[in-house]
């Protein structure tokens, strides 16, 4: 089971640190390694989160997001989006923001810096959305009942995620954004460019994740309707009687949004990965190799947590991981104007799954021994 579902994952690493050494000698395969492990400690929380939309996706679904989903996570992401932000922020063609990042690392590690806000707000917004509408709803199993249960009953008011993330996204703008951090330890006024890349990150979710919800909800209706129409079949088999129409159509989109839907969620996780990345390389190439074999052992993981059903089995997984969200969320924000360490921010969500994971191990016990309900907090 383990090998395959990470066998990708070893064997990208075997030629990715070959690559590596080829690259650029051994000292090249140390930074790789850094980067990989930087990767994963960052994005466990990326893979939960990932798990509980994947375990509603078909097998093929799955397949796609190990395959499709890998070359968007490592090439598109962590090789072609640092070159991308360099060519939109500093109003540089493609090329030329190739050519930065090969023949002038330093110049080029200077104009992703201080694209950093943008990419902040954005991301920031994005993942503070999941975490406020996974908070807001109203779950028949609680982790930190003290907290959720008011804020359930809170989430019954309308749109009220999005007026809270549009406050704070005001107060960011007025506060942090207005000394951001740029390359060198200066700052400068990023008011406007913070408001404008936080907007978009809102409506971002709002579009990608209503039509994921629209489509799933449509998913739903069709399989509840077509059960009627399978029992209706069955009762009409004897008089010679069809079944009812393909599902297939109705999946397809659902499944698709679905996908498009973790893409986001995963660029959204993997600013702070590549932004970090900078303090322990600015060569593109290794940064790609090091990000990329993390991102997919994160993948691998997402697939693995889905295959084995950890997620039903430590039901406070997916508590815990939106929680390290809303902290990361909160975290990139506040990078927009002081540096915070990756270390920092990887043991904030580590600490924050351990314990739910713990949480979910004791609440195991307690229903083995009979002493609580399956429903019942930690």
């Amino acid at each position: 089971m383990v090998l395959r579902t990470f066998g990708w994952a070893f064997g990208f690493t075997v030629l990715g640190l070959a690559a590596a050494v080829f690259y650029d000698g051994w000292a090249a395969l140390g930074v790789v390694a850094i980067l990989t492990v930087l990767e994963v400690s960052l994005s466990f929380d990326n893979a939960v989160i990932n798990a509980g939309i994947l375990k509603k996706m078909s097998a093929f679904w799955q397949k796609i997001f190990l395959t499709i989903g890998v070359l968007i996570a490592v090439f598109g992401m962590r090789l072609l989006f640092p070159v991308v932000i360099v060519a939109v922020t500093a109003k540089l063609s493609p090329v030329k923001a190739v050519e930065l990042a090969v023949n002038d690392k330093d110049r080029y590690q200077q104009l992703v810096t201080d694209a950093h806000p943008s990419i902040a707000a954005f991301g920031g917004m994005f993942l503070l959305m999941i975490f406020l509408n996974f908070i807001f709803e109203d779950r028949e199993i609680k982790w930190l009942g003290w907290i959720e249960r008011p804020l359930a009953r809170l989430g019954q008011v309308d749109m009220l995620s999005v007026c809270l993330a549009s406050i704070v996204l005001l107060i960011a703008s007025m506060t942090v954004a207005t000394h951001a951090h740029q390359h060198g330890g200066g700052h400068a006024d990023k008011a406007q460019t913070v408001l404008t890349s936080g907007l978009a990150g809102l409506v971002t979710y709002l579009i990608v994740g209503g039509l994921s919800g629209y489509f799933e909800n449509r998913l739903a209706d069709e399989e509840e309707a077509q059960d009627g129409k399978r029992a209706e079949a069955r009762t009409a088999a004897g008089r010679g009687g069809k079944g009812g129409p393909s599902l297939v159509a109705v999946t397809g989109k659902a499944a698709f949004f679905m996908f498009l839907y973790l893409e986001v969620i995963d660029a959204s996780f993997s600013f702070d990965g590549v932004i970090g990345a900078f303090a322990i390389t600015n060569d593109i190439v290794l940064m790609a190799l090091g990000l990329g074999i993390g991102a997919l052992y994160v993948r691998s993981l997402t697939v693995y947590l889905v295959r084995q059903g950890t997620l039903d089995d430590y039901v406070y997984l997916e508590h815990g991981a939106h929680y390290a969200i809303g902290a990361l969320a909160v975290i990139l924000l506040v990078t927009i104007q002081y540096q915070i360490s990756e270390i920092i921010t990887g043991l904030v969500g580590v600490v924050l799954i351990g314990w739910s994971f713990w949480s979910s191990v004791r609440r195991n016990q307690r229903i083995a021994a009979g002493r609580a309900r399956p429903s019942d907090a930690a």
